[in-house]
């Protein structure tokens, strides 16, 4: 017993020692916590967040640049989006750049509801400049977090039998769904300064004019304008959405732990600790909530996926 308990710490400290933190840029949490799983489970994983960031990415840098889409360009966005879902509705393998995406979601199993659901979420940036209220931003996380986490607990929920992936036993959506949200409300947060830069709103107007704020002085903070007691209490209200679903993530985890591969138990202690490694940086009383303040370096990513990999076995 002790040796397999043995063997397995060796294999999750070589992955471990295998991964160059300071290259993973894009989603590095998800990343980071899918390395965990066996290979062709992480590229599984790859694939679908390379297919989902392709068409979130087309629309936000659009909104960078532009600060507006105009009528006759949402249309053209519009369809972009129903062409992109459609390459996974139509399961066509003519193009050999779908052919690999098509032949991961066939092997393992992926359901189409999260896709659709991004993709729902995606139209909604293109015609629509932030959320009227914080319930509304909740529905929209529900397609644009929600989905790429349902893949994630989706592959870390699999089974294999006879070389055949076999779906998980637990309702991956209803799993998923507080994890995503934690996540999300810790991503606004977090890069409230980078998506202002960048013409990008998150924060739900309702909060905005319940503190005495608007869109203006959001910008001017973002830019080193110092920080206001209303957007501090924006904050706190944001934050304390976030501590409920905190808690209702961490339940969730422990819930589908007995139906879960050791591996899979460990990608998911690692991507929540990693999102609270952001949740603790925020500092309401004090905090300037820029990036460079809000994001950990590199390095203390590194130190916190050691320590969760070593408190993982002496569990």
């Amino acid at each position: 017993m002790g040796t397999t308990v043995q063997n397995q710490t060796d294999l999750y400290l070589d992955i471990f020692e295998s991964i160059n933190f300071e290259k993973i840029v894009d989603h590095p949490n998800i990343l980071i916590a899918a390395h965990f799983w066996e290979p062709e489970r992480y590229e599984a994983a790859k694939n679908c967040y390379k297919f989902m960031r392709s068409i979130d990415d087309l629309i936000d840098d659009y909104k960078a640049e532009h600060k507006t889409i105009a009528p006759e360009t949402q249309t053209q966005f519009e369809a972009d989006v129903y062409r992109w879902i459609n390459t996974i509705a139509e399961s066509s393998k003519n193009n050999p750049l779908q052919a690999e995406l098509i032949e991961t979601v066939e092997r393992f199993r992926i359901p189409f509801w999260p896709l659709e659901a991004f993709a729902k979420s995606m139209i909604y940036d293109i015609y629509y400049d932030g959320f009227p209220t914080l319930e509304s931003f909740i529905d929209y996380a529900g397609g644009a977090s929600v989905a790429p986490a349902s893949i994630f607990v989706h592959l870390c929920g699999l089974t294999k039998q006879n070389g055949q992936y076999m779906l998980p036993v637990f309702d991956v959506k209803r799993v998923a769904t507080p994890c995503a949200i934690f996540s999300y409300l810790v991503h606004i947060i977090r890069d409230f300064q980078k998506d202002h830069l960048n013409n990008l709103n998150y924060f739900p107007d309702d909060l905005i004019a319940k503190y005495g704020l608007n869109r203006q002085q959001l910008l001017r903070m973002a830019q080193g304008e110092p920080v206001s007691n209303g957007f501090r209490s924006l904050i706190r209200e944001l934050y304390e959405v976030a501590d409920i679903y905190r808690l209702k993530t961490y339940e969730m985890i422990q819930e589908i732990r007995p139906h879960v591969e050791p591996r899979g138990q460990l990608s998911l202690e690692i991507i929540f600790a990693l999102y609270l490694m952001v949740f603790e940086r925020i500092d309401i009383k004090h905090g300037t909530f820029t990036t460079k303040e809000l994001n950990p370096t590199c390095q203390e990513i590194k130190k916190r996926v050691g320590q969760v990999i070593m408190e993982f076995e002496l569990e």
